[in-house]
């Protein structure tokens, strides 16, 4: 894979791999999750925020997921693998890992993050994994919106702009 670009070198495709690229990142890891069917600048604000806490690895929830999140009939407007290439191709993230549950208590459970860290609309102790993090000494963190957006109001905006 010495010819794949530095982003796509960070997208851990396959569960199989994940423990051979955790070894190669330093702790602190940090950790959230999301669908991030449309990157806007409430995502990037939030992960770079998330990564001044340590190496930041964002678990995508895959296709399936996304249409089990009662998000609309239509979503994710873009597949798993444009979601992945987008987030691996922003500075602030070390890791990318797709996810076919519902939650990311799994993923979690494997990674096991020094921070675990979920949006301003998440309170702590509904945060998935909080529990398990608290409890190997982690920390965990609700990070307050900067910037009131969101897929789901930008894509009503473009819907209501269409003919």
């Amino acid at each position: 894979m010495s010819g794949a670009s530095p982003s796509a070198r960070k997208i851990v495709a396959h569960a199989s791999a994940l423990a051979a690229a955790l070894a190669q990142l330093p702790r602190p890891y940090v950790f959230t999750n999301g669908c991030f069917d449309i990157l806007h600048r409430g995502h990037v604000t939030y992960l770079e925020e998330a990564a001044a806490f340590g190496n930041l690895i964002v678990g995508v929830n895959s296709d399936a997921s996304v249409r089990r999140q009662n998000k609309g009939t239509d979503r994710p407007i873009n597949p798993l693998e444009d979601r992945l290439a987008m987030l691996a191709a922003l500075a602030s993230v070390a890791l990318v890992v797709p996810f076919e549950q519902d939650t990311p208590l799994e993923l979690i459970l494997r990674i096991r993050p020094d921070h675990l860290i979920k949006g301003g609309d998440w309170p702590v102790e509904k945060i998935v994994g909080a529990k398990e993090t608290l409890g190997w000494g982690g920390q965990v963190h609700s990070i307050p919106f900067r910037h009131n957006r969101s897929t789901t109001q930008l894509l009503a905006r473009i819907r209501a702009h269409s003919p």
